[in-house]
């Protein structure tokens, strides 16, 4: 590592540094222009960019066994790939059969001006389940 270090001198950190703080500023100014696609560019192309950079660059990605380069981007892949698996239902409030009560309940009360923000999620999730759930430690039995 230190021969790595040797070969870029610390002016290349530098510059790194820089061109990923000049990126930060980009990503806080994409959203203040009120335009939908420049803050999706800036939300998530950015942010690759900047993971990239500090991969290759700080984490030294590049200098590793190429079967590590394919098992990161493996991983990546799967992370995707349930992720978008599993969103479509999660960000949902109903479907085929289920509904989420307590999200449906928050919505209605942040729609009527009830509740402000995220002020709402106190200690009581709002499932109403309390009562049915009184022998797994969860209920009134376990102190609750």
């Amino acid at each position: 590592m230190s021969d790595h270090a040797e070969e870029h001198g610390d002016s290349h950190y530098i510059k790194i540094y820089f061109v990923l703080l000049g990126l930060l500023v980009v990503s806080f100014i994409g959203p203040e222009a009120g335009i939908q696609w420049l803050t999706l560019f800036t939300a998530f192309g950015i942010a690759v960019v900047k993971a990239y950079l500090v991969a290759v660059h700080f984490m030294h990605i590049n200098l590793t066994p190429r079967y590590v380069i394919y098992t990161v981007t493996t991983c990546l892949v799967f992370m995707l790939l349930f992720f978008a698996g599993a969103a479509p239902d999660v960000m949902k409030n109903s479907g085929t059969n289920w509904e989420k009560p307590a999200w449906i309940e928050a919505e209605r009360a942040y729609a009527a001006g009830e509740v402000s923000g995220l002020a709402s999620h106190g200690e009581d999730h709002g499932d109403g389940h309390a009562e049915e759930s009184q022998g797994d430690g969860h209920g009134e039995a376990a102190g609750h």
